[in-house]
């Protein structure tokens, strides 16, 4: 069975939702590598490990995948479009609703498990950079309109990214966040050219943007930008696992705090938040403990009323016949790379199904902690941070604390459509 993006797409596009029209039926799907050859795959693709993957997947009972081609093999040259690769990855999308899955498909890659994908057209002799060459952007911008056309047909398409996390190419780019505004305006624009109007058109960045101190990309670029905001809350961040305790309370809420810092960021209060990338990286999150992470993670994550849904990263682990990758890569997989679910698997697979048996109806959080931060001391509010640690403390002890910024603390109608009926401020 699809589960059709129709709903969920559209409501991203919503400007106002009534506080007693929560977000529909929430979505749970999985950042899909493929188990042979890892993103490699694209050079020789085979629709039969494909579809072999795939099945595997919507055996956990997920709904969707995130997909990624790899940006050298789609734009080889700046004004060449491989028509083969892009019919690779729509044959992948059909593929993957002949598996009962919706596809989103992001399109710049790209930043993938710490390897960058730049064409060569890009690097060398020939850089340019690839957030401010105004040819270099319009290129990408072609990409995306071609990607939009080719796919916009397809009824499982939830929509488009930009690509994945493309802050992670700022250091050999500099860039302002200016600068950044406008790379994203651009390609947001050309994405919906094609695209109808429910599907979704969406970017997405690493934690940096909302964590680190006068970084380019921005929370409210995120929370601005596209049609939801996607956030990808790693125990890695910050230290976060390692500093606090893989079995902590501020590694289990780690998404939930991460889909609410979102919220506050939002122009809307009820624009949806998608927890596109989590995941159990060892050594920061044990095998032993990684079950128990993925239940928690996913029903506190739940407990957010604009929460769109959880895309696990990701579903099949690296094999280590691939060499040099840091080692926490070669674990993330919900299978290992022979395709045999892992025990985290069985225990995502219940913990959705439980959740789709019973979904929960979260009551608005009714006290907010007052985030008074610039973009030069954003990281007060990461892991380490003391608006991070007061917010935690707040949680366990059992108050569900929302996040609301100073700029908007005395702002009576927004507090009102939040349902914040108490601010308080950090001690």
């Amino acid at each position: 069975m699809i589960h059709s993006p129709t709903t969920r797409a559209g409501c991203a596009r919503t400007c106002a939702r009534p506080e007693e029209d929560p977000i529909p039926t929430l979505r749970f799907g999985v950042n899909y590598t493929p188990r042979h050859g890892w993103f490699h795959s694209w050079h020789d693709f085979d629709p039969a490990h494909a579809r072999e993957d795939l099945a595997q997947i919507a055996g956990l009972g997920l709904d969707h995948v995130r997909v990624f081609h790899l940006w050298p093999l789609l734009q080889p040259n700046r004004t060449l479009i491989r028509t083969a690769a892009v019919d690779q990855l729509a044959q992948l999308v059909d593929l993957a609703a002949e598996a009962g899955l919706d596809v989103l498909v992001d399109g710049v890659q790209g930043h993938l498990s710490s390897f960058d994908f730049y064409p060569e057209w890009t690097r060398s002799w020939h850089h340019r950079n690839v957030f401010t060459d105004p040819e270099a952007v319009a290129a990408q911008a072609e990409l995306m309109r071609t990607l939009g056309r080719a796919l916009a047909g397809r009824p499982n398409l939830i929509g488009l990214q930009l690509g994945n996390e493309l802050n992670n190419l700022v250091e050999h780019n500099p860039v302002t966040a200016d600068e950044v505004d406008h790379y994203l305006d651009t390609l947001l624009a050309a994405t919906r050219e094609h695209l109808p109007a429910d599907r979704l058109a969406t970017h997405s960045a690493y934690d940096a943007a909302w964590y680190g101190d006068d970084h380019p990309f921005t929370p409210e670029a995120s929370a601005h930008k596209g049609d939801l905001t996607t956030v990808h809350p790693w125990v890695f961040s910050g230290d976060c696992a390692r500093r606090y305790g893989p079995r902590s309370p501020q590694v289990q809420h780690l998404a939930e705090y991460g889909t609410e810092l979102a919220t506050a960021y939002a122009v809307d209060p009820a624009r949806p938040v998608w927890v596109q990338e989590t995941g159990a990286p060892e050594p920061h999150i044990p095998a032993a403990d990684a079950p128990e992470f993925a239940r928690a993670t996913v029903r506190n994550a739940a407990g957010c009323a604009n929460l769109w849904g959880v895309t696990w990263w990701c579903s099949h682990d690296v094999d280590r016949s691939l060499a040099d990758y840091p080692e926490l890569e070669y674990t993330l997989g919900l299978f290992d790379s022979a395709g045999r679910a892992k025990p985290i698997a069985e225990a995502l697979a219940a913990t959705v199904a439980e959740l789709r048996a019973q979904p929960p109806s979260p009551a608005p959080r009714e006290t907010a902690l007052v985030l008074d931060c610039t973009p030069g001391t954003r990281s007060v509010s990461g892991p380490g941070g003391a608006y991070f640690e007061e917010w935690m403390r707040m949680r366990t002890e059992g108050a569900r604390p929302a996040v609301v910024l100073a700029a908007r603390a005395d702002d009576g109608e927004y507090l009102a459509a939040r349902g914040i009926k108490d601010v308080v401020r950090l001690p």
